[in-house]
């Protein structure tokens, strides 16, 4: 990969390294950072183990309190210094996104602005009101009831969007004033990690503020179970997050889990179906479809379904597969072989049980079409389970009912999208929805770092990212009553 001088420097500071203090061997040892449409090796991370996280969190817990002590201005300015250098190395962050990640150039560039946007965001957190005054039934007693930080945030980020997961959670953290140990996914630890490690470091935060220690399941495990981590911020599967649930409950343990989805885009019989074809194949075929929101279950009425699927077929045979780094592509490679594999089984197992290929279906080494699946029904594989990969299953209704019940079909609830042509019909669906997020005459693949965001059932912890929800995510609560002249009680 061409680098400018500047980033080959870089690179070879944090060459088969961890961030902990600046830059150190780790004792978990080292792997290859691989580029999944070529196979190249890219270069190599450090890899963390327990020791690495039991001596990053005792460094955050040491430089946390005069972290959040620092005058709100002075946290605010490193986080504004952060996303200016962001923009300032956007062709450097955007080129390790295509390689490392699959991303076609669209992608990592709309990335790198969400991020930039997330920045400023927590930029500005800080001088946010965090405190409220209460009455007292006690003359002369005043309450005041304050959010203050909760010191040591672990956050595990996953490999689809790495950039953006990870500062998702470690922007807002550091700028209510906790110390961060952030664990980016072993196969985009660069994207997801080492630069942001860098990034923060020439941004002017102190030293043990924050650590990048990149890592497998176990490296995961040993950052959940610390006990000097007082949060874990999760984003990843359903079935790792309810593990992680399950220790975080019994250490009493916060935690915010954003989880799977099995997303659908209704399509109701007074649609634009141009309209709605195009949004199903962006939520479909987005980034290989490997997206929490994904439209994975395109629900049709029958009166449109078939001019439905002829146009998203059209649209599914137009997209271009390849290197997103050496060509102008629409869809990248799959992450890894044993991702493409479970996609490919599970468009094999719901073709054994009946459903028919439209479009796409096959793949060549980790570049998988885009594929359309008609006569999906309820029990196929291609219905009820995440798919995480370029497929959209067309599953046929009858009625607005029908449709409501086949969207709560799934246990997941973390999209939809409803197309109408009248707002009032869809909107009445909307309120039969146990999604946290819908979207009306759009797609399921929608995100203002200014909303809440964030899903039902096993699509998560019922938090909410964004907006003034970050507030609350990344603080605790705190009662301080005060009187002016001590109470003398009858004891």
């Amino acid at each position: 990969m061409s680098a400018s001088p500047a980033s080959k420097t870089q690179a070879q500071a944090w060459t088969s390294r961890i961030y902990s203090g600046g830059w150190i061997a780790a004792h978990g040892g080292q792997t290859d950072v691989v580029e999944p449409a070529t196979g190249a090796v890219l270069g190599t991370v450090g890899v963390a183990d327990s020791v690495d996280v039991s001596c990053a969190a005792r460094s955050a817990h040491a430089a946390r309190d005069a972290w959040a002590a620092m005058p709100f201005d002075r946290r605010a300015a490193v986080l504004r210094e952060a996303a200016r250098l962001l923009q300032e190395r956007a062709e450097e962050i955007n080129s390790w996104n295509m390689r490392e990640c699959g991303s076609v150039r669209a992608k990592a560039e709309w990335e790198l602005n969400a991020c930039h946007e997330q920045l400023l965001a927590a930029a500005a957190l800080p001088m946010q009101p965090h405190g409220q005054l209460y009455p007292s039934v006690m003359p002369g007693r005043m309450n005041l009831s304050r959010r203050v930080p909760l010191g040591t945030v672990g956050v595990i980020a996953p490999w689809n969007f790495p950039l953006l997961l990870s500062l998702r959670s470690v922007a807002p953290a550091l700028a209510l004033g906790n110390a961060v140990v952030l664990k980016p996914d072993v196969r985009t630890a660069v994207t997801g990690g080492q630069l942001i490690a860098q990034l923060f470091a020439d941004a002017g935060l102190p030293e043990g503020v924050l650590h990048v220690l990149p890592g497998g399941p176990d490296t995961g495990d040993a950052l959940v179970r610390h006990p000097l981590v007082e949060m874990i911020s999760f984003t990843g599967s359903t079935v790792v997050g309810r593990r992680i649930g399950e220790v975080c409950g019994g250490l009493l343990k916060k935690v915010a889990l954003e989880l799977g989805g099995n997303n659908a885009i209704v399509v109701l019989d007074d649609a634009d179906l141009d309209a709605a074809s195009s949004s199903g194949a962006w939520g479909a075929f987005l980034h290989q479809g490997q997206i929490c929101m994904q439209a994975g279950r395109h629900l049709v009425h029958r009166r449109v379904a078939e001019a439905y699927a002829e146009r998203l077929v059209q649209r599914a045979q137009a997209l271009r597969v390849g290197n997103p780094h050496t060509e102008a592509v629409h869809l990248g490679p799959i992450i890894n072989a044993q991702q493409l594999s479970r996609i490919a089984a599970l468009v094999q197992c719901s073709v054994d049980q009946g459903a028919r290929v439209l479009a796409g279906g096959t793949h060549d080494k980790l570049f998988h079409q885009a594929t359309v699946l008609a006569d999906v029904r309820p029990g196929m594989p291609a219905f009820d389970e995440e798919i995480f990969g370029p497929v959209a299953p067309i599953t046929v209704f009858d009625s607005d009912e029908e449709a409501a019940e086949l969207v709560n079909a799934s246990p997941y609830g973390l999209a939809a999208a409803i197309h109408s042509g009248n707002v009032s019909r869809a909107m009445a669906l909307a309120d039969r929805l146990h999604t946290g997020m819908i979207h009306i005459n759009d797609q399921t693949v929608n995100n203002e770092f200014h909303v809440p965001f964030g899903g039902m059932g096993a699509s998560g912890s019922h938090g909410r990212f964004g907006g003034p929800a970050n507030l609350e995510a990344f603080t605790q609560g705190q009662w301080i009553s005060v009187m002016a002249e001590p109470i003398t009680y009858p004891f």
